[in-house]
């Protein structure tokens, strides 16, 4: 009978213990479950490009936009995708109707999302492309978007 009682508690103390370090691991590894994107702050991100003199990559989106949805679900969650723009860009998200996307889909001439551009150090745009795109292609845009 002890040691149906030692296995019984055995058992039940792994099933407590499972959750928790399941949810740590996983709060652990957030940054690199996805490109790091600052949030609807291009200032921010001219100011971090020029200080660490590194091309912009930006996501312009809608939050209507299946394609968008799409991409940030599965494209920017490809470990390959994360590693390469995480540790080559300057990363930023702009939700293009709301605050400062308003103006700068005005000043970019953006017609449709996702736009996805890459600009030099300076905020001067060198490539871009429209639509939804699969975690290669978008390491080849960044490529070439680097070499520009």
């Amino acid at each position: 009978m002890k040691t149906f009682f030692s296995a019984f508690f055995a058992v039940v103390l792994f099933f407590l213990l499972c959750p928790f370090n399941g949810n740590a691991q996983k709060n652990g590894d957030k940054k690199a479950s996805q490109i790091n994107f600052i949030e609807n702050s291009w200032g921010e991100a001219l100011k971090q490009a020029a200080a660490k003199k590194k091309y912009i990559f930006v996501d312009a989106y809608a939050t209507w936009c299946g394609p968008c949805k799409m991409l940030k679900a599965t494209t920017f969650k490809n470990k390959d995708v994360i590693a390469f723009y995480n540790s080559n860009f300057i990363n930023v998200a702009m939700d293009m109707e709301k605050g400062q996307g308003l103006e700068l889909a005005a000043q970019w001439g953006l017609r449709a999302y996702p736009t996805l551009i890459i600009f030099d150090a300076k905020g001067k745009p060198v490539y871009g492309t429209v639509g939804f795109i699969k975690p290669d292609d978008l390491i080849k845009f960044g490529v070439q978007g680097l070499n520009k």
